[in-house]
């Protein structure tokens, strides 16, 4: 469909006519976006600024014999975006007079003006190759150079000295190239699986596709893509396959720009929905962004495939580093021998061979057998020193996708080999990534091919759930790896001591493998592994195990993260669910990894803790054959008790003392706090002479949890949780645990649980000592609570969450507990704080939980009269939080 006709440049440009054209113009564009093709539209943008260029410099008396007007870089390429850099060379032959200076300043300025983006340098020839020599940025612009205005023989000329005298030679300029685009790659860590991608310059993005014609048009000093097809460095269908990724991304890079109003690149979540719309996936919604994200994440994979195969082409020809490589035979599998053998054969011929550190098929028909290309995954396996695929077998990988008619599972040979894999010491490491990165994963496991590129919008998974499952699977191999086991001992040692680590990875590929379908993935995934333990033919007990663990692999981390584990209650009821010690060390193993590979910012000291603290209470509620929860609970008490004492008998003081101190605290501290704890607020709280010393601070991590910990012993005060709350978001911490406690003399011990907010404890002692003075003066009324609420983040800003207030059971009947799901922000914390007091409640305890943009917390509370709340109150108490976090 042809849209409606352009707006056309006035006969004169002025600012005010330059601007209304432009204003029309983006209208136009954004009506032509809904049916022109991508190419036209970025192609008639240049054109348009061409035609503006062309008119102004006429109008501006440039049209010099002595004069040329080029475009470089992306307008070089004669493609433009809504607000793209307008990047303009003006090549001279004679220096420029005093008018010509004039008007070309005079000309950059109505440019911009004009509100353009405009980048321009004034060179001669020599000053070109110069700037070109000293920057391979520069040098790139020239490539692509366009003649817009100006003397056409002076243009050809300048041509063919870039040709003849470009100072970069293709081996220097391929190194450059690809050092540029390595060191783009790590600003965004490597993947190209950002919550927020940068469309341009993310790995995958349009700069990859750029940069291989760069290459090609340096190497073969060309402007034609199709040269490479000529040239034999790319197929026909490779290079359809690129454009149709470049098309799909320079349309989401267009509608980027319309929807954002000026040149923005990256896909922020504030116009995830409106590009998406413009796209055409539906009205702006979480489902739209999703299946938007889903296209653009299958895109740059292709890309990154693309990529990677043509600049080791080049690396191949440009350096001729391949044939100074040895290359080496790689013997087949055992498997591979041992079905070789029955067939009659001694030794099978081998396959594969090594050059480098890469591997290569040895004859190109060898994937034409299914299970061939799962024993080129069992023999990268076998040797850790290859990295990498070799260019010409990434492409028979590629060509021997398409030719799949049937799942790779569906071959019985291949379902053999890839529970081979999985036992393989090394089969989860580069074998695995290899599996994922070139989609053999997806071609083997159907129900995997859903979950490629699923994204959920939302700030607590970073990756696509294929991305992430790769990723919980590679955690769970590095516990093997001694380089890693000092990170997490405690999961390297459970794994060592597995009997079949593989069920462990099976768990891991099926815990996510049903998102996205509807209905509860853990359910469907339970089911898909059962289907899968049955087509594998893996032993009844093996297949449910792994179908537990996909069924409850969220258990522990709820558990440990909403609960209170101090409670025997809370862990019976755990492990009642676990039943066995060996799900129990497969469920922790999981559950860290699982938290791990979903967010980088999830992971911290205070969650490790958590979960291994519920870990060896379970093991231990379990070996002691489900003890009685009051048993337990006085057990650990005289436990906490006994090695308290002795550390406090250690460092010099008086059993007597610690006894009277301790006669005046409750059952509930000594279970809820460890012994160093203990000890720590009791040698403090031992030195108290009066009560004009209170209130008694403490900040540290005694109990090496790689938190901070706040304690504070006060005489009993109105309403200190939402005060301390109040103080704590002013110095922008947040609370993660609390525990609000009364002596039975009218003291109150409360502790709490911070972290900054990038989950670091808090270690600056300045910063330490201010919330110190902050703290005490606003308790001891010096200072007013602090009132002021901070602006909502913007990545916050796009996220509706609706606030639920759901009271749950509590065992003690004198408590009431409710769980508070809503939009996590600034000063949450203390906002619901303030509408207790304002109700006059009492707060005992209280579990902080942040899930991406969703917070889900836990509060343990009481009336003014230590009584559970009545109907009325709950009624109340959910009304007035609603109202509070809503407005």
């Amino acid at each position: 469909m042809t849209p409606a006709p352009a707006p056309q440049w006035p006969a004169t440009i002025t600012l005010a006519s330059g601007r209304d054209c432009l204003e029309r113009y983006q209208h136009w564009s954004a009506e032509a976006f809904i049916t022109a093709d991508i190419d036209f539209l970025l192609q008639h943008r240049s054109q348009f600024m061409d035609a503006m260029l062309q008119q102004l410099w006429q109008q501006f008396g440039l049209a010099s014999d002595q004069l040329c007007l080029f475009a470089v870089g992306g307008y070089g390429r004669g493609v433009l975006h809504p607000y793209s850099d307008i990047d303009l060379l003006i090549l001279y032959q004679s220096p420029l007079t005093d008018a010509q200076q004039q008007a070309v300043r005079e000309l950059i300025q109505l440019l911009w003006d004009l509100r353009l983006e405009v980048g321009h340098s004034v060179r001669n020839t020599a000053e070109c190759l110069a700037q070109a020599e000293a920057d391979v940025t520069v040098a790139t612009s020239l490539l692509e150079q366009r003649l817009i205005a100006g003397d056409e023989p002076i243009a050809q000329q300048f041509n063919l000295l870039i040709q003849q005298q470009f100072p970069w030679t293709s081996r220097a300029f391929y190194q450059a190239k690809l050092a540029e685009q390595q060191s783009r790659h790590q600003h965004y860590h490597g993947t190209s699986y950002n919550l927020e991608p940068n469309v341009k310059s993310s790995p995958g993005g349009l700069r990859d596709i750029q940069t291989i014609g760069w290459i090609a048009k340096r190497h073969f000093q060309t402007q034609s893509d199709e040269s490479l097809v000529q040239h034999g460095y790319i197929t026909a269908a490779e290079l359809l396959e690129l454009r149709d990724y470049h098309d799909l991304l320079a349309r989401i890079r267009f509608a980027l720009h319309l929807e954002a109003g000026k040149a923005e690149d990256r896909l922020l979540f504030d116009y995830q929905p409106g590009v998406a719309a413009r796209l055409g996936y539906g009205e702006p919604g979480k489902r739209s962004v999703e299946a938007m994200m889903k296209d653009y994440f299958n895109a740059v994979v292709g890309v990154n495939e693309l990529n990677s195969m043509l600049l080791q082409f080049f690396e191949q020809d440009i350096l001729a580093s391949h044939a100074q490589l040895q290359r080496q035979p790689l013997p087949c599998s055992r498997w591979a021998q041992e079905k070789a053998q029955q067939q009659g054969v001694t030794k099978p011929e081998p396959m594969f061979e090594q050059i480098g550190q890469s591997i290569a098929a040895i004859e190109d028909h060898v994937f034409n057998t299914p299970w061939h290309l799962l024993e080129f995954l069992l023999v990268i396996a076998n040797h850790p020193s290859i990295s990498h695929i070799q260019a010409h077998t990434v492409r028979l990988l590629r060509h021997a996708r398409t030719q799949l008619r049937q799942p790779l599972s569906s071959d019985p040979q291949c379902r053999q080999l890839f529970l081979a894999l999985l036992r393989h010491p090394h089969g989860a490491g580069t074998a695995f990534r290899l599996m994922h990165q070139h989609q053999l994963m997806a071609h083997y496991l159907p129900p995997w091919q859903q979950i490629v590129g699923q994204m959920q919008f939302d700030l607590f998974h970073a990756y696509t759930v294929d991305e992430h499952t790769y990723r919980l699977v590679r955690n769970i191999h590095r516990y093997r790896g001694a380089e890693y086991q000092h990170e997490f001992p405690l999961c390297a040692e459970r794994m060592a001591a597995m009997d079949k680590p593989e069920l462990l990875f099976l768990a891991a590929i099926f815990h996510d493998i049903a998102k996205g379908r509807g209905g509860d993935h853990s359910e469907l995934g339970e089911r898909d592994a059962l289907n899968f333990a049955q087509q594998h033919e893996l032993p009844p007990d093996d297949g449910a195990l792994v179908a537990w663990l996909v069924r409850h692999h969220l258990l522990m981390s709820v558990t440990a993260q909403k609960r209170d584990i101090h409670d025997p209650e809370v862990v019976k009821q755990f492990a009642e669910v676990v039943q066995t010690s060996t799900r129990l060390d497969y469920l922790y193993c999981l559950t860290v990894a699982d938290i791990r590979a979903t967010n980088s910012t999830l992971w911290n000291n205070w969650k490790a803790t958590l979960l291994e603290n519920l870990y060896h209470a379970t093991k231990q509620f379990l070996a002691q054959n489900k003890p009685n929860a009051a048993t337990e609970m006085r057990h650990r008490i005289h436990q906490h008790q006994a090695h308290a004492m002795g550390l406090l008998l250690s460092a010099g003081f008086q059993a007597q003392a610690i006894q009277e101190l301790w006669g005046r605290f409750t059952a509930d501290y000594f279970l809820r706090h460890q012994p160093e704890q203990i000890a720590w607020h009791s040698q403090h709280i031992l030195l108290v002479q009066s009560d004009e010393q209170l209130p008694l601070i403490l900040l540290g991590d005694e109990n090496n949890q790689g938190t901070t910990e706040l304690f504070i012993y006060h005489l009993e005060h109105e309403h200190l949780f939402a005060a301390v709350a109040a103080v704590l978001d002013s110095q922008n911490l947040s609370i993660h645990d609390a525990q609000i406690l009364a002596t039975r003399d009218g003291y109150v011990m409360d502790t709490f649980v911070v972290l900054q907010h990038d989950g670091q404890p808090l270690t600056d002692s300045r910063h330490i000592e201010s919330l110190k003075q902050q703290l005490h003066d606003v308790l001891r009324k010096r200072q007013p609570v602090p009132s002021g609420q901070r602006r909502l983040p913007r990545r916050l800003r796009n996220f509706n969450v609706v606030t639920k207030v759901d009271f749950v059971s509590e065992r003690n009947p004198r408590r009431t507990a409710f769980e508070l799901v809503a939009l996590d922000r600034p000063g949450l914390v203390a906002r619901v704080a303030k509408v207790m007091q304002t109700l006059d409640l009492n707060i005992l305890a209280a579990k902080i939980t942040t899930v991406g943009e969703q917070a889900e917390d836990l509060f343990i509370v009481t009336s003014r009269r230590n009584q559970a709340l009545t109907h009325e109150q709950k009624q109340q108490l959910r009304e007035q939080i609603i109202t509070a976090l809503d407005d």
